[in-house]
């Protein structure tokens, strides 16, 4: 494999290669493009050279103005020149390449426009240098192959110079051949990486806005989900919950009422009443775990109540949690401690639970602990990941500690608006 990766490598280094031709040509165009900062810098300077304080400045200052008036289309055309001949694209920066040609001018504290400063006075003529070592290394060794096979060609008695000078000249021109394909490389492959991290925009500042935009991304789509699931709390509370209701009494009402009917029919009219009492009860869980109205309306403290009130389990419940945080981070809130809750009810096997819900500044702790057997494992499907999955989602942080023996306890720590 290393062989044929090798030969590979050759054919593509090769002089008579299109990607040596390639390369040549792409670092060869960059020179004057590369010169350009400090040939515009010094145009004033060769018409004109004053010797007094004053023209210096004056001239020095002329100097620069019309340098940064000439960085947009000197960044333009090196990005051109990367994709019409790399297929590099180097994205436009806003607070260079927008607005009216003077903006750099009013805007020289911008580290976009520092940064192709920095390509065009100091990368550049590097690049330029290797580009021109490039163009020298092809010249140099096409006029030693050429001169050395003259010299060969020339009759016995027209020959000049000893036949080993001759030879030695052919063979460093041939050297220099097969040396410049890999020298127009690597200054390519410079250039592409100095232009890419200088005119285009800055990598960290990009990816802090990508991450930016998907947090606010996410944000909404925890949002969008929390009033999907109000919504549809509020048309089962109006809808399906008081129809069952309503079904539930006149069943109630027959049942109690009714006289002279069959024993057969009775039995079926109770069991109707009791299974839509069942369904009412089954339909307010369900409510209550898409969101309850309370919290909506009372806020953490009347919600926490009711949850707390319905636990088999003395529950000491202190919740300081003013001014109230938005209505996302208190449904996540709600959950996680009817979650946890559910939670010793079900695996603990304790005698008693306490729950805080503190706001302190910008964030609101929650805080769950028990006297149960402990080990409660995130792993072991007891609703624990999701728990944590639903506080991550609004960039909160979920921990849980449970040596064997207890206790358990479960932090949550939520970020809120101040």
């Amino acid at each position: 494999m290393a062989s044929i990766t090798a030969a590979r490598r050759a054919r593509v280094r090769a002089p008579w290669s299109a990607e040596a031709w390639r390369d040549t040509v792409f670092v060869a165009s960059g020179v004057p493009l590369q010169l350009a900062g400090w040939l515009i810098l010094g145009s004033f300077w060769t018409a004109w050279t004053p010797v007094a304080v004053t023209p210096v400045l004056m001239l020095t200052g002329a100097s620069i103005l019309l340098l940064l008036l000439a960085l947009r289309p000197l960044t333009a055309w090196q990005r051109e020149r990367c994709w019409a001949m790399l297929g590099l694209r180097i994205p436009r920066m806003p607070d260079l390449d927008d607005g009216r040609p003077w903006d750099p001018l009013r805007n020289l504290r911008s580290p976009d426009l520092w940064r192709v400063l920095r390509y065009h006075l100091v990368a550049g003529p590097l690049l330029a240098l290797g580009g021109v070592t490039v163009i020298l290394t092809w010249t140099a060794g096409s006029v030693l192959v050429t001169s050395g096979l003259y010299a060969w060609a020339l009759p016995a008695g027209a020959q000049t110079g000893r036949p080993s000078h001759v030879a030695a000249l052919t063979a460093a021109g041939v050297l220099l051949l097969a040396a410049a394909p890999w020298a127009a490389a690597g200054v390519r492959r410079l250039d592409a990486r100095a232009a890419a991290a200088l005119l285009g925009p800055d990598r960290a500042k990009e990816l802090e806005r990508r991450v930016e935009d998907l947090a606010e991304k996410r944000a909404s789509v925890v949002d969008a989900a929390d009033i999907e699931r109000r919504r549809i709390e509020r048309d089962l509370h109006d809808g399906a919950q008081q129809r069952l209701v309503s079904l539930a009494l006149n069943l109630g009402l027959a049942r109690e009422t009714l006289t002279g009917v069959p024993d057969a029919a009775m039995r079926v009219i109770a069991e109707a009443h009791e299974e839509a009492k069942e369904a009412l009860a089954e339909l307010r869980t369900l409510v209550r775990g898409l969101h309850p109205a309370v919290l909506e309306d009372r806020g953490l403290d009347a919600a926490l109540s009711g949850v707390a009130a319905r636990v088999p389990l003395p529950v000491r419940l202190r919740v300081e949690a003013e001014p109230r945080a938005s209505s996302t981070v208190e449904a996540v809130a709600y959950f996680v401690v009817s979650e946890a809750l559910t939670n010793v009810v079900r695996h603990a096997k304790a005698r008693e639970v306490d729950v805080a819900v503190l706001r302190d500044g910008g964030v609101l702790r929650v805080t769950v602990r028990d006297d149960g057997a402990g080990g409660a494992d995130p792993s072991a499907g007891t609703g624990l990941t999701g728990l944590a999955r639903r506080v991550r989602s609004v960039d909160g942080t979920f921990r849980i500690a449970s040596p064997a023996g207890g206790p358990t306890t479960v932090t949550v720590e939520l970020p809120c608006a101040l």
